[in-house]
């Protein structure tokens, strides 16, 4: 897989230096592979070769690799192995957070599965909640970022396992969570299936983001937003469907795209047939995130760049999407003016901020 290479050295500092926010990132696809590679060490999981390349192929997408659904979540079953003790889980949290921190990563919401985390550790889902906001909270802390935490639910696992894991995050809202998240195989296991977990969140005022119009189409989106996300995960398909399109417009409902993930997980072929570009010009709300950094082997900052170079966005533009993310965060409204502020006045410094920079953050639905 290859994608243009036209940007140059001066944009590749800009894009790097900016402020950046990322609402859509996985604590399970953002692991270190150094670190991987010393908890097998220390724990004695069994791999092909005890270094970082022997390791590669089986945690993150190579070269050659094909690109489809099935290829990208094989490499979470191997992730899953890793999970052994608190002082893992506490390890990993902290170092997705300061791992953002260092590409300029101002604001992120990191969402992560308490199930995936607790299938060896076999705890209450509390401890583990509790576990991933203390570090991640502290990391934030010491690397100068805000940090939210949503706590993610997968489609192939039961209604019972999803209302522990909601019970966690209730149990952990004053820690930083500010959303759920249902993720997974999206064809297979549409979102009504979750219904209640969705009343439940709504009547307790929690955010709902959900994946969908990813690896199915333009009628998963209308189902997600009908049941009350206020965000969606991907979205990109949404592009098939004009009655979705106005959907998304009229509600004000932001898509948390992530163009490489995308690709890497066959919802679309290539960066040139991504209809990012497209949504964007019909008035979509878009914002640009990274999904799983370590899958993909990307950084939000490389994101960027490829948005830039493969659907012709402007720094302005990139600009622009950054400042829909913070309008769009999940956060009580005084907390997102505030965000709205900052990276207004980080992005579009007084004096060089266009009419379009100036207004002030809509409400949220």
């Amino acid at each position: 897989m290859t994608f243009d290479a036209s940007h140059t050295p001066a944009v590749d500092d800009a894009v790097f230096r900016m402020p950046k926010i990322d609402l859509h990132r996985h604590l399970e696809g953002s692991l270190r592979l150094d670190t991987l590679l010393a908890i097998a060490m220390e724990h004695d999981i069994t791999l092909p070769a005890l270094s970082i390349e022997g390791l590669r192929p089986h945690v993150q997408l190579t070269k050659d690799e094909p690109r489809t659904m099935t290829q990208f979540l094989s490499k979470f079953a191997v992730l899953r192995q890793f999970y052994r003790s608190e002082k893992i889980i506490r390890r990993v949290a902290a170092e997705v957070v300061a791992d953002a921190a260092a590409d300029n990563v101002r604001y992120m919401e990191l969402r992560f599965t308490p199930k995936a985390l607790n299938n060896i550790v076999n705890t209450d889902y509390r401890h583990v909640v509790t576990w991933v906001c203390e570090a991640a909270n502290e990391s934030a802390r010491q690397h100068n970022m805000d940090v939210r935490l949503i706590v993610s639910v997968n489609r192939h696992e039961s209604i019972e396992i999803a209302m522990l894991a909601y019970e966690a995050a209730i149990a952990c809202r004053d820690m930083g969570i500010v959303a759920i998240d249902l993720a997974g195989a999206e064809a297979n296991y549409p979102p009504e299936l979750f219904r209640p977990l969705f009343d439940r969140a709504r009547a307790d005022r929690l955010n709902i983001t959900i994946h969908a119009g990813e690896w199915a189409g333009a009628d998963s989106v209308r189902s997600a937003v009908e049941l009350g996300a206020r965000r969606i995960g991907h979205g990109i398909r949404s592009i098939e469907d004009a009655s979705v399109v106005d959907l998304l417009k009229e509600r004000g409902i932001v898509l948390e795209v992530c163009p490489t993930s995308n690709v890497d997980s066959g919802s679309v072929e290539s960066m040139a047939a991504h209809p990012l570009g497209r949504l964007h010009a019909a008035g979509v709300k878009t914002t640009i995130n990274t999904d799983d950094p370590l899958i993909s082997g990307i950084t939000l900052s490389d994101e960027l760049r490829r948005a830039m170079a493969s659907f012709g966005f402007s720094t302005p533009d990139i600009r622009r999407q950054t400042l829909t993310a913070a309008e769009s965060a999940f956060l009580p409204e005084t907390e997102r003016i505030l965000l709205v502020n900052k990276f207004r006045n980080w992005l579009f410094p007084p004096g060089t901020r266009p009419l379009s920079a100036i207004v002030p953050p809509p409400a949220l639905p």
